[in-house]
This record gives structure tokens, C-alpha cells and sequence, in this order.
């Protein structure tokens, strides 16, 4: 996408830290070498607090507390752990920008992640990356806070609807902040399967061949926006979703209604 290579030029990427390229790196691997994985965390006090503290949050409701790397190894799961170590570390690297509300921003990314991983649960897909590139999805509007900041206020007007954001970027600069996120993904050598899903989820029915994490990071996207930003039923969630994507995914709109959990419990702890 030559608008997009011209669109990154002279903008100053963040740059990952070393526990975070250790732990990408192990990303392609066939099987996860759980010493690079803990050796790597571990070097690293103040984010194995944070791993802690979040093994600990309601959201893995776990039977006693952690209270150790290697606890909450043993109990979250090493590739889950490693997820949340890079957002962890992801988090880190970008500052407030001006016309982002920086709470509310990674609120909705933590949402996008959870409503991500429920459906890739319920599609066979793998569980940690499809969290991961739910909560990624949103840092392209990061770089364009940097390069386009002019732009913000309009990407970030109000009435908010769910896919809106995705529309004003494509408009006013041709192309989505997922977008703009894969392409970071892609410079900071996450595997391709992930650079691929966030580079279609703005548009994941025009892909070919069909992207099915890129879809799933559609939808879950919108489930994030609906709940957070205008909250309705189940049944009129549903209704607001791309029927054509939902059929792609093989999704029956009446069980998603169904079983669909509320935002509330995606969100009930800070990457921050």
C-alpha cells in the first residue's frame, strides 16, 4: 500500500523493548520455549508485578491468588501470559496524544481483546493471539495522533457509532488505523498471520483469500464500540452487526445473542 509506506515516512515508531522482541521472536516458533518466555519476563521485575497483578483481576478468576511468575505460569498458561506481557509492554510505549482520551482508548482496546478471544473460542481459533490482536488493534490512531493530529478531532467526533472511526479514517486519509497497526506489527516482526488479520479487519469481506482473525477483529471491534459507547440489548447488538460477515464466520446471529457476555467483564482491570 504505497500511501501508507509514504504515510510512515519521518514518523519517530516507537521502539519495543528487548523483553517485548524476545518475546515476539519465540512468536515464531512451533512450540513456546517456556524458558526464553519466563527467562525473558523475568528479567524484568516491574512488568512480572504487573503479570501478577493482572493473573490476579476477576477476569481469570482463578481458585487462589498468584503470587509468582512461575504461579501464574502454572495457572494462567505460559502463551496467555506471554500475551499479556506484550500488551503489558505495548501499553507502555505510547504516550497520551492530544484529542485521544487515553482512558476511555485503552478501556476499548481491553474490550476489543476480550469480545476477540470469546469469539475465536467459539470458532476454533487460537485463544492468546486473537486476544492479542484485538487489543493491538486500535495503536495505528496513535501514529496518526503523530503524523496527522490535525485529523483527530474529526476521526474522533461525536455521535460515535459502531465502524464510524473505520469510515472517517478511510475517507479522510485512505486507509484505517488498523491498518497503519499492521504495519507496525509487520516492523516489529509479529508473525504474519497476525499482521494479515489487523491489516483486513477494517474491511475482512474484501480480503482474498478470507481472513478469519481479521474478521473476528471486526466484529469484536464493533461488540467493543456497542458496549462501551452506545449500549443496547443483545438483540439490537446483534442486529448492528454486518449480517454478510456474521454468515462468513459461520455465526448464527441467534446464538450470538444468546450467549453474548457484557463489556463489563472484559474491562475490569488496567493494562495501565
Amino acid at each position: 500500500m504505497p500511501h501508507l509506506t509514504a504515510f510512515f515516512e519521518n514518523v519517530q515508531l516507537p521502539t519495543m523493548p528487548n523483553v517485548a522482541r524476545e518475546l515476539i521472536a519465540t512468536m515464531h516458533d512451533d512450540d513456546i520455549p517456556f524458558e526464553k518466555v519466563r527467562n525473558a519476563i523475568a528479567r524484568d521485575p516491574a512488568l512480572t508485578a504487573k503479570l501478577i497483578r493482572l493473573a490476579n483481576s476477576a477476569r481469570f478468576g482463578l481458585p487462589r491468588s498468584v503470587s509468582s511468575l512461575d504461579d501464574a505460569i502454572t495457572m494462567v498458561g505460559l502463551n496467555q501470559v506471554r500475551t499479556l506481557a506484550l500488551a503489558a509492554c505495548t501499553v507502555g510505549l505510547f504516550k497520551d496524544a492530544p484529542g485521544l482520551d487515553a482512558t476511555a482508548f485503552w478501556k476499548e482496546s481491553m474490550a476489543t481483546a476480550g469480545y476477540a478471544q470469546w469469539l475465536a473460542r467459539t470458532l476454533g481459533t487460537d485463544l492468546p493471539q486473537s486476544w492479542l490482536a484485538g487489543f493491538l488493534v486500535r495503536l495505528g490512531e496513535f501514529i496518526i495522533a503523530q503524523k496527522a493530529p490535525e485529523q483527530i478531532p474529526a476521526i474522533e467526533r461525536l455521535p460515535h457509532h459502531a465502524g464510524g472511526r473505520w469510515e472517517r479514517e478511510q475517507a479522510l486519509l485512505g486507509f484505517t488505523e488498523a491498518q497503519v497497526t499492521a504495519e507496525l506489527a509487520r516492523r516489529w516482526n509479529f508473525p504474519e498471520g497476525i499482521v494479515r488479520a489487523l491489516d483486513t479487519a477494517g474491511d475482512p469481506l474484501a480480503a482474498t483469500p478470507f481472513c478469519r482473525l481479521g474478521a473476528i477483529l471486526h466484529v469484536a471491534t464493533l461488540l467493543a464500540e456497542i458496549g462501551l459507547e452506545e449500549p443496547m440489548s443483545a438483540a439490537d447488538t446483534v442486529r448492528a452487526l454486518p449480517a454478510d460477515l456474521l454468515s462468513a464466520l459461520q455465526l448464527d446471529p441467534a446464538w450470538v445473542e444468546t450467549h453474548l457476555p457484557p463489556v463489563a467483564g472484559f474491562v475490569d482491570v488496567s493494562m495501565r
